[in-house]
């Protein structure tokens, strides 16, 4: 797919981070960008730097999903790209023991089913509804195509960390999720595929103590450091442009493989 004036896209996510640089390199490209994000001073001010359209949008609540794509779409016309990069992490063990008293817990579900809700079942109510309006268009190219759905997995889909359970349960979801969508809309011209990130300088490591960013660093092949969030957003657009790249996850992580904790 040719990225000019004439594409649209909806990133989740869209106000920070990844979700950031992905919206600010395809409007570098001419594309036409809506934000949905729940931090709503931010989400405005990002989108109106790049000519885009901002909407308040919590991804694991499907009727507040549904008014983020009116009100995008009554702006920028129905997306042929949809990046879903809304998500968030935490730490909790599968049971764990206090170590001052010894009691013994389970984990907490509602924090389990909160990550799962964003995380997982965000991406795929945000990717569904998406296809469905891609669906409506007409191809940009002899082979077909209608659009392209790209969804952020992590490398804790395969590696995930001590207290991770649940945030590697979502993003393994995600990233199964690639190869069945694919053939679900391959007759309908749509390509899915999905990128897992290691470690990025997004807000969730900026906020981490410079020892521990240091210790996950040296897990860091080459090069020897944390991803900037603009070459996320140069993978999205090669994604997008590759045509033949279609029901696939790329790790992008310097060759870093996560420790234990």
């Amino acid at each position: 797919m040719k990225l000019n004036s004439n594409i649209s896209a909806v990133v989740t996510g869209g106000a920070s981070g990844l979700g950031e640089a992905t919206a600010r390199n395809l409007a570098a490209k001419g594309v036409k960008v809506g934000i949905f994000d729940m931090n709503e001073e931010r989400g405005e001010m990002v989108a109106k730097d790049i000519g885009g359209v901002f909407a308040k949008v919590d991804v694991s609540d499907n009727d507040s999903v549904d008014a983020g794509f009116e009100k995008v779409r009554a702006v920028i016309g129905q997306e042929r790209i949809m990046v879903n990069c809304a998500g968030i992490g935490g730490g909790m063990k599968t049971a764990s023991r206090k170590r001052d008293t010894g009691e013994i817990m389970a984990h907490d579900p509602s924090y389990y089913i909160r990550i799962i809700n964003i995380n997982l079942i965000g991406s795929f109510l945000c990717a569904s509804k998406s296809a469905a309006g891609m669906m409506a268009l007409d191809p940009t190219d002899p082979d077909g195509e209608r659009g392209v759905i790209i969804n952020t997995a992590s490398v804790a889909a395969q590696d995930g960390q001590i207290g991770q359970v649940a945030y590697a349960a979502s993003k393994g979801g995600i990233l199964s999720m690639a190869l069945p969508m694919a053939r679900d809309l391959a007759r309908e011209g749509i390509r899915v595929n999905t990128i897992l990130p290691g470690f990025y300088e997004t807000p969730i490591y900026e906020q981490m103590k410079p020892e521990v960013k240091e210790s996950l660093r040296a897990h860091v092949q080459f090069p020897n450091r944390f991803g900037q969030p603009s070459e996320y957003g140069d993978l999205v657009a090669f994604m997008c442009e590759h045509t033949y790249l279609n029901g696939e996850y790329i790790r992008t992580d310097a060759g870093a493989r996560m420790p234990p904790r």
